[in-house]
């Protein structure tokens, strides 16, 4: 199984967005037994709480529903998951950070908007202290971004997931 984790500071706006944004586009390419997604939040402040009712209205406006709880990243997740793809370079800098010890583990973590076919190597901006129109932003540059990566994974290990479907 391929393992993904979107990460960003609280973990209630633009991960869990991107989670569930990812889910949606997995399970359209009937990938969802192949491919498993989390997401997870720097900080520790909303551990526990539902995703920003923000972030929840966005997401149901697009077809899709949000119930994961805040968490926070830890150590075990660099070596659970293969892609860890990050919102910002801030909280790039903490992830990096706490993946120094584990060896293999720098080559899983990436900005999300890596992918992202109008901005590459740009930011995901948090819209937290912003309105609806931040958090609709928000979902145009994580749909948009995470399209590709979904075609990266698929290209990447097509080998496996087409072993995976026999």
């Amino acid at each position: 199984m391929i393992k993904v984790l979107f990460v960003c500071l609280g973990n209630i706006c633009r991960s869990p967005m991107a989670e569930g944004i990812f889910k949606k586009l997995v399970k359209e390419e009937k990938l969802e037994s192949k491919i498993m997604v989390d997401s997870a939040g720097t900080g520790s402040w909303h551990i526990g709480e539902l995703p920003d009712r923000r972030t929840r209205q966005i997401a149901e406006k697009h077809g899709i529903l949000l119930n994961s709880r805040a968490r926070q990243i830890h150590r075990e997740d660099f070596e659970t998951f293969d892609y860890i793809l990050v919102a910002d370079r801030s909280n790039l800098r903490e992830v990096e950070r706490l993946a120094q010890s584990h060896p293999r583990a720098k080559s899983k973590i990436m900005l999300i908007r890596d992918f992202d076919p109008v901005a590459p190597q740009s930011e995901v901006p948090d819209p937290y202290y912003g309105d609806l129109s931040d958090f609709e932003e928000v979902y145009q540059i994580l749909d948009r971004s995470l399209r590709p990566f979904l075609d990266f994974i698929k290209q990447e290990h097509r080998a496996l997931l087409q072993e995976m479907s026999s």
